[in-house]
């Protein structure tokens, strides 16, 4: 018996199509033998009627007014002769009322009325004419049903579709919509990524993979009197790797883990987030122990009642709320660790981050040199190289660079290499796509008139000749008057990672961005718009060192930074007019004193800066050993291999943003 039932075949599923083809079949068969299109009806013309008029075969003309057709049938005589021989035949099926053998749609009824009229007089013929309407009951009562059906349809698509679901099941009914959209991982299935895969982070990995441990051993935990952490926030710049950590988590966990984005709970209907974060946390306490991620929190997570000058609804603070509630509140299940990340902590709500709901907040920072090298370790493994690359030495060259930031690089360094035709990646095209991630595509048919290229090449020229004669300013590497992206020139330094940054380094690297337009100003005596980006970056340089780091005498030891964010959505300032009439003298007063001691560096080398504009316009790229053969050894350098060097652009030359970062 047990054979026959694994041999015997499935039944097979019903299927509402099933239905739908039956009825389809149905009115096909009413409109066929309901009319009696089958039988051996044949169409004709009105000549053919009229020659069959003069034969004496007629015996009846049935003339439908209201469809425009007239029925003609044939008397018994006429049936026996040749000239009728295709409707003399019985028809297929057997009909209720009498089968015309022809038919013809006539024009005008009076025309057709008179030619017959004459005819029968012409022939002496007993014709009989009479005359009928038709109607068809069942396509009648069709077309009067069919736009209620096709709204109900349409209705009954569109709340499966709004439900998320398009059969049965969870997501399939319109009341479900409160389901959560939470992905839960299996291990044996999803792609499972580990704490090998993830390069860096050494403070932040530890601190994640101690949440693993919890769950998976806890008594070692608790067995002291400790408490499992309720839930960790990774907090960070973009790139950085927070949700990397996540899909690290859920690859190591033997638990199960819940992942969805901050924006999954909002919806267009009311209360639909608050009975998200209901349903997401009963599942997962159903399945405790077991751990939630919520990317991107910040979506329902930001501060509530505050500057709420648009009048937006309460929704997303319901929905706050009740995740208030679910983390830390009466019969809160401890075996559920949530994990979240974000970019923007400032704006979080206070209740959210206090202890007993995100106990632990991992910061995830840039890399240094020493876990970019790690980074690219991971994405460099499936790069096919035509050499044994010097990874520390491609970390040098990507200070301030994220993991992401890398992952590109590495990306587009083996597009170029395809691009040029290469079997394998090498050192160059690293380089030239750190080149392409930072200043952007090369235009090397951007029409640009001689008079233009030569002052971009002696504003470069300026940047350079500054940068090398000031002890503070990080020195060029590379310069180049080719357009890339939006800029007439691009230059590269070798900047100094630091945690501090003094005056004195600041205000350096102040004047060695004004040595462009200062360079201007000295061979052409006129100044032009090609500074503005130089402009924008010494602007914010100098409103930092008044405003929030307090390295002003005049201002005096006050910051007006507010680290909480919040003021940032204020219409006053911290400080009164009278303070910010002071604030705008000293931060010109600082860019004015910067740009006249750049045009005194320049002064004194201006043959220097000369030879190495002209050297720019002839090569269009020079690099550190052009300026050491115009100016001599840096006396500021310090003694550091060809390895060392890392470079960087000016756009990522912003001190007062490495303070705020390190701070």
């Amino acid at each position: 018996m047990a054979n026959d039932n694994k041999t015997s075949p499935k039944k097979p599923r019903f299927s509402s199509w099933w239905i739908y083809g039956l009825i389809a079949i149905l009115l096909i068969g009413f409109q066929f033998f309901g009319s009696g299109n089958l039988s051996a009806t044949k169409k004709t013309t009105t000549s053919e009627l009229q020659e069959y008029l003069r034969n004496g075969d007629i015996s009846k003309i049935l003339i439908i007014t209201n469809t425009r057709q007239a029925k003609v049938f044939l008397t018994e005589e006429a049936m026996s002769k040749d000239v009728h021989k295709d409707v003399a035949d019985k028809p297929l099926f057997p009909s209720t009322g009498m089968v015309p053998q022809y038919v013809l749609d006539y024009g005008d009824l009076q025309n057709f009325e008179n030619d017959i009229k004459k005819l029968k007089q012409e022939n002496n013929l007993d014709t009989i004419v009479d005359y009928d309407t038709e109607s068809n009951v069942f396509m009648e009562l069709l077309l009067t049903i069919l736009p209620f059906v096709l709204i109900i349809g349409i209705w009954i698509y569109l709340m499966r579709r709004m439900s998320g679901g398009a059969g049965g099941g969870a997501g399939g009914q319109i009341f479900n919509i409160g389901k959560s959209k939470a992905k839960l991982f299996d291990e044996k299935t999803d792609t499972r990524t580990s704490f090998k895969d993830v390069a860096g982070l050494e403070g932040a990995k530890e601190e994640v993979e101690e949440i693993v441990e919890f769950l998976k051993n806890p008594d070692k935990y608790t067995s002291l009197g400790g408490k499992i952490p309720k839930g960790a926030l990774l907090v960070g710049p973009p790139g950085t790797g927070k949700t990397l950590l996540a899909k690290a988590v859920a690859g190591e966990a033997k638990v199960p883990f819940f992942s969805l984005s901050g924006s999954d709970f909002v919806e267009m209907f009311v209360g639909v987030g608050a009975s998200r974060v209901r349903d997401l946390f009963k599942q997962a306490k159903d399945k405790s122990p077991s751990i939630i991620f919520i990317d991107e929190i910040d979506a329902i997570g930001r501060a509530r009642g505050k500057n709420n000058f648009t009048g937006s609804n309460d929704e997303r603070e319901n929905t706050l709320n009740q995740l208030l509630t679910e983390m830390d509140g009466f019969g809160t299940n401890t075996n559920v660790i949530v994990l979240a990340a974000t970019n923007r902590a400032d704006v979080l709500d206070k209740a959210l981050m206090r202890a007993g709901r995100f106990d632990r907040q991992i910061y995830v920072d840039l890399p240094d040199i020493r876990e970019r090298k790690e980074i690219f370790e991971v994405h460099l493994r499936p790069i096919k190289t035509a050499e044994t690359l010097d990874l520390e030495f491609l970390a040098r060259q990507t200070p301030g660079f994220s993991g992401a930031d890398i992952a590109n690089v590495c990306n587009e360094a083996a597009l170029i290499a395809a691009r040029k035709e290469k079997k394998a990646v090498t050192k160059q095209d690293f380089l030239d796509a750190v080149d392409r991630i930072v200043g952007g595509l090369e235009k090397k048919n951007k029409i640009i008139t001689p008079g233009e290229k030569k002052t971009i090449a002696y504003h470069e020229a300026g940047h350079a000749t500054v940068s090398w004669m000031l002890e503070h300013a990080a020195p060029l590497v590379k310069v180049t008057i080719v357009p890339r992206g939006q800029s007439l020139g691009a230059a590269w330094y070798l900047p100094e990672e630091r945690l501090i940054v003094r005056p004195e380094q600041m205000l350096d690297e102040m004047c060695a961005a004004m040595g462009g337009r200062a360079a201007e100003k000295v061979i052409f005596d006129k100044i032009s718009t090609g500074a503005l980006s130089d402009l924008e970056k010494v602007t914010k340089q100098a409103r930092a060192m008044v405003t929030i780091y307090g390295l002003n005498d005049t201002i005096g030891n006050l910051t007006y930074y507010d680290s909480s964010g919040q003021s940032e959505y204020g219409f006053t300032k911290p400080y009164s007019e009278d303070t910010a009439q002071k604030i705008d003298q000293e931060i010109s007063k600082i860019i004015e004193q910067q740009y006249a001691r750049a045009i005194k560096v320049l002064k004194d080398n201006k043959d220097k800066l000369t030879e190495l504009a002209e050297r720019l316009l002839e090569k269009e790229v020079i690099f550190k050993e052009d300026l050491e053969k115009i100016f001599g050894k840096r006396p500021f350098d310090k003694k550091f291999d060809e390895k060392d060097q890392e470079m960087v652009p000016t756009e990522k030359m912003a001190p007062e943003e490495t303070a705020k970062e390190n701070k």
